[in-house]
């Protein structure tokens, strides 16, 4: 091997273990001292609660006797999911979004959702949060059959399930702080002040220290998604879907929310789905992905088995992609 080549893969395996570190780094590192005791508090209790909740869906899971729902072997056991799709269509009235579609993602893991604009990504997303459904077919969010699902029946299920919208969708006309404090509040059952440490904790661990009392207005497009990170986590959620998290922020931003993404399932146990155009995040972060062409799955599997494939749809994506900037 010659030396630039093994200053280069020097280079890369540097490059790996710090990544690693980061990776690792406990989410309470990134929180000032006055006030991690009450935020250590707050992700453990969402982390044990995560766990169960994975346990107890599961179960749920198990008992649907749809082979689709059989979810993947994990650690050489059968592994039920906490969100699937079962041959699930829609339609915007002769416009068919999604075609007999069937993927899942098992509890603590992440599935990202490939596809170019108007493939029905989104509105996968959607049908998951209950803002649309489906003509046909089953949907299984933790661990109940949702397609039938009441209004009131829903709010419970976005109780565990919540969603980081791709414009944030935050209050314009509150300040950060308060937008990240409104899922503690409405639960009703914590202090003012704990409230408000939890908050400044919450946004020093995505990156944002400092900006309780900024209107969403004056804050980038990258900063926007990391405040509704933060306000999504206020709710203790099991489940977390982003839609777009990269779109139209800068690459260094882009790495930083797939860092945190990544930290988020793995120490506190999310289940995540990831809406993506870009191949490069979603190898960062995916355990499985699902490629949607013209409303129907045209894959789905691991990383390796998408990178394998021979299918030519594929192989234009994958080249297409080569022309964007690395994350």
């Amino acid at each position: 091997m010659s030396d630039p080549e093994k200053n280069h893969d020097a280079v890369s395996e540097t490059h790996e273990e710090q990544l690693e570190e980061q990776l690792e780094k406990p989410l309470i590192e990134d929180v000032s001292a006055d006030v991690a005791p009450v935020v250590q508090e707050f992700i453990t209790e969402a982390t044990e609660a995560n766990k169960e909740e994975g346990i107890a869906a599961a179960e749920e899971s198990a008992a649907h006797a749809n082979a689709g729902f059989a979810g993947a072997a994990v650690a050489g056991e059968t592994v039920a999911p906490y969100i699937a799709f079962e041959n699930v269509s829609m339609s915007f009235g002769d416009f068919v979004v999604l075609n007999d579609v069937s993927f899942f993602v098992n509890p603590g893991e992440t599935l990202c959702i490939l596809g170019r604009s108007g493939v029905g990504k989104s509105v996968a997303l959607r049908i998951v949060m209950g803002f649309l459904k489906p003509d046909s077919g089953t949907v299984l969010v933790a661990g109940q059959d949702i397609a039938g699902m009441s209004e009131r029946e829903m709010q419970e299920v976005r109780r565990k399930v919540t969603m980081v919208f791709q414009n944030g969708a935050l209050f314009d006309s509150i300040t950060v702080g308060e937008n990240v404090a409104f899922p503690l509040r409405e639960r009703g059952d914590m202090e003012e002040d704990q409230i408000l440490q939890v908050v400044k904790g919450l946004l020093e661990m995505v990156g944002v220290a400092g900006m309780d009392n900024v209107l969403p207005s004056e804050l980038s497009t990258g900063m926007k998604r990391s405040v509704a990170i933060a306000r999504a986590l206020a709710a203790q959620p099991a489940a977390v879907l982003y839609d777009e998290p990269t779109t139209m922020v800068d690459p260094r931003m882009a790495h930083l929310l797939g860092n945190l993404i990544q930290r988020l399932k793995m120490q506190m146990h999310l289940t995540s789905i990831v809406v993506t155009h870009d191949m490069r995040f979603a190898e960062k972060l995916a355990d499985r992905l699902v490629f949607l062409h013209e409303g129907m799955v045209r894959f789905f599997g691991t990383t390796e088995e998408m990178r394998a494939s021979e299918d030519p749809i594929l192989q234009e994506f994958f080249s297409r992609d080569e022309l964007v900037l690395p994350v």
